[in-house]
This record gives C-alpha cells, sequence and structure tokens, in this order.
C-alpha cells in the first residue's frame, strides 16, 4: 500500500536492534483517516472470505482491528495480556514473546467470543518473528474455529515470521513489507508487492 509506504518513509524511524518507530501515526498516535485506507484495502485483500470475527491483540493492533471491523461490519475481540476480574468463565490462553519489549506474555481470550462457528481474520499492526500472530492462531485452533487470514499493516520481511507462517500455509496479506532497514541512515527499503 503506497500510502502507507510513503507515510513510513516520512515519518517513520529506524533505531538500532532492527526497531522502526512509527508512534508518531500507528501505535501511539493514530491516523484514522490512515486507518481507514488500511480498512478499506483489508477488505479488498480480504473480500472472498466469509469473515465474521476479528481478533488481536492488545495494545497497538486494536485500534487498526476496530477500522478494519468497520468495513466488515463485524465485531472485534482482543486478546488481553493481563488477568482482570471483569472476564468471567473460561478462557483459551497462550504465551507470546513480544520483538519490542523483548518479553513474554501471558494472553487470554474468553471462550464466550470465540467459537467453532467463527471465521477468524487476525489483525496486526507489525509482523516480525511471528510470534503474536502463532499465539493468536493457536487460540483460534483451540476454539474449533477457522483462521481466514492474517492482516498486517507492516511486515519485517527480513525477519523469518512472515515467511514461516506463509510456508505453514496461512494466508498473510501485509500492506507493507520492509525489506531492510538502515539505523545508520534511515534508509528503509520496501519490498515490491
Amino acid at each position: 500500500m503506497k500510502s502507507l509506504e510513503e507515510r513510513i518513509r516520512k515519518d517513520g524511524v529506524v533505531k538500532a536492534g532492527n526497531v522502526l518507530k512509527v508512534d508518531s501515526f500507528l501505535n501511539h498516535q493514530m491516523d484514522v483517516e490512515l486507518f481507514n485506507e488500511m480498512g478499506k484495502e483489508f477488505k479488498r485483500l480480504f473480500a472472498d472470505c466469509p469473515i465474521n470475527k476479528i481478533l488481536t491483540i492488545e495494545a497497538s493492533g486494536i485500534g487498526i482491528a476496530c477500522i478494519v471491523a468497520q468495513h466488515f461490519h463485524v465485531p472485534v475481540v482482543f486478546a488481553k495480556k493481563t488477568q482482570s476480574i471483569n472476564i468471567d468463565g473460561e478462557v483459551y490462553s497462550t504465551k507470546i514473546e513480544s520483538f519490542t519489549h523483548k518479553r513474554v506474555y501471558d494472553v487470554i481470550v474468553s471462550k464466550k467470543y470465540i467459537s467453532p462457528e467463527d471465521h477468524v481474520l487476525i489483525i496486526d499492526d507489525f509482523l516480525a518473528n511471528g510470534c503474536a500472530v502463532r499465539g493468536l492462531i493457536e487460540m483460534i485452533q483451540s476454539a474449533g474455529a477457522t483462521v481466514e487470514g492474517v492482516g498486517i499493516a507492516i511486515e519485517k520481511g527480513q525477519q523469518s515470521g512472515g515467511r514461516m507462517l506463509r510456508e505453514d500455509g496461512i494466508r498473510v496479506e501485509s500492506l507493507a513489507i520492509i525489506d531492510s532497514m538502515d539505523d545508520t541512515t534511515g534508509e528503509i527499503i520496501f519490498r515490491e508487492q
């Protein structure tokens, strides 16, 4: 998606350790008009799928997932990183390692919100090593639901997550795929799609 790539080039900051900082428009301050364009594109890409639910993980994926859900006219479920007293009943749970935060989270989704009848689209802001997406897939499969695909705003193509998911037969659609980033020059090279 050219408009997303242009915005990454304009406002993204490449940091040491293969980190891309896009908090001015994607995952701290959010450009809702850009999210709306992304939602339209995900709707176009997954128009052939009987999606009835969007799943993401807190926190950065929620904003994008909500806008995408508007285009599909379906609810959003988000995996929580902490147990809270307002989640009653049984939950699906998994462990997810965050590339950015360098820690492992126990994430949960109430069993009330994913069922065998569901056709789920996973939406997230970044795909690096694929740990978060794999955890969400595991929860969907535990529910007996169908994984229709994965929609990613920014994929770090130089890392293995997207390749491994695709090799496993998971449909992954990324709006921008970065082949390389240079934290010295700030240069970002995108994969042609």
